[in-house]
């Protein structure tokens, strides 16, 4: 499959389309997951174009790496989940549905389990105090 330059995660990093943002850097951009597995549910997308892991810079990955560990790190400190999933799939077969390499930081807590990916919308307000208190939590490092 060739890269898609139009591909949904691509046009945020554009500012074509508008994001919750969380974190962004001159090679990462990372924002709140409109659908989220669980409170706190974050993507980080490296900005240059690549449609997964295998044909995407090794600069670029790496860059999305080091974000991921921030945010991922800040939001332990936000959210206090016991545990955390990352995870990032590689074509359709795996789970891909957005063809823009992008990690994803979930907060998992025992008391409530995850939601289905890609099913259900939260309000712009619920993201927007998810995305406040990890911001906080990363101006604290």
């Amino acid at each position: 499959m060739a890269y898609d330059p139009n591909n949904i995660f691509a046009r945020i990093v554009r500012g074509e389309i508008p994001c919750v943002r969380v974190y962004e850097d001159a090679d990462t951009l990372a924002f709140m997951d409109l659908m989220p597995q669980s409170e706190g549910h974050a993507l980080i997308v490296p900005k240059v174009a690549g449609e997964n892991l295998l044909d995407t810079p090794p600069e670029s990955v790496a860059a999305a790496i080091r974000t991921t560990q921030r945010i991922a790190r800040a939001a332990k400190a936000a959210f206090g989940p016991p545990g955390l999933i990352i995870t990032q799939f590689n074509g359709p077969a795996a789970g891909q549905t957005v063809f823009h390499l992008h990690f994803h930081v979930i907060p998992v807590y025992t008391e409530a389990g995850l939601r289905l990916h890609a099913r259900e919308k939260v309000s712009a307000d619920v993201l927007e105090a998810n995305a406040a208190r990890i911001r906080a939590a990363l101006l604290a490092e």
